[in-house]
């Protein structure tokens, strides 16, 4: 499952993000900050640690990509209480949602979705980031009504002071990100895995717009530069992204 770190920035990285835990101590509970500290502390330093149930529950934003996969299995592995919330999105097949329903993920819907998304793509506009944030703002609010107090993302690139936070009665948790995970380390954890860029919305995008490739080329070279990603993949995604 989860492997302790020797790399120096990935270490550097941890020991920030222990102070950001420390900012959300009283917001999370003893029983979520001792579990998560345990967890930075075994990438840390190796220290294996309790991983008996606990009453700290998590809900995790699912869409049943890779990110999200990993941040599910290894908050249950250590433990905690977890409720998978996945958004309802009509590009989704079949074989996510089944991938969905077998983890008892809790489906919300995402109002004005798909309205909003063919405007934008009718226009050759970018998608993800509007996309994004529709989805988390639904998902946000599901776990409110649920009475979770922590919300995991699979954000592999939000470290720092950014890893964990509190937003709006509920603490966001980058769970890649806080635990400086990379894609490797990853698809190590969830198992075979096959890279690819996006989604059937987005590759719809890239045929009408073309242009708007290059945003897709961007992020993956951030993930590069932030070291998310390793030279061979990110240009296996790159070229994934030129071939749509």
């Amino acid at each position: 499952m989860l492997t302790p770190t020797q790399d120096p920035v990935k270490r550097y990285r941890l020991c920030y993000n222990l102070e950001a835990l420390e900012r959300v101590r009283e917001a999370i509970g003893e029983s979520a900050y001792s579990r998560l500290r345990e967890l930075v502390l075994f990438r840390l330093e190796g220290r294996d640690f309790e991983r008996t149930p606990t009453d700290a529950k998590v809900a995790v934003a699912f869409s049943a990509g890779s990110d999200s996969t990993a941040t599910l299995k290894i908050l249950r592995w250590a433990g905690f209480d977890v409720v998978p919330v996945t958004a309802k999105l009509p590009q989704m097949g079949e074989k996510t949602l089944q991938k969905v329903r077998s983890e008892n993920a809790v489906l919300v819907e995402v109002p004005g979705y798909e309205e909003t998304m063919r405007e934008l793509i009718e226009k050759g506009a970018p998608i993800c980031g509007r996309c994004h944030s529709m989805v988390m703002e639904a998902v946000e609010r599901k776990a409110r009504e649920l009475g979770v107090r922590i919300l995991a993302t699979g954000d592999m690139l939000s470290s720092g002071l950014i890893s964990i936070y509190e937003k709006n009665g509920i603490v966001i948790l980058n769970f890649p990100a806080f635990l400086a995970l990379d894609k490797g380390e990853i698809i190590e954890i969830i198992g075979p895995y096959r890279l690819s860029f996006g989604c059937p919305l987005l590759w719809e995008l890239f045929r009408r717009a073309p242009s708007t490739k290059r945003l897709a080329i961007q992020r993956i070279l951030r993930e590069t530069r932030a070291r998310a990603l390793s030279p061979e993949m990110a240009v296996e995604l790159m070229r994934d992204v030129l071939l749509r």
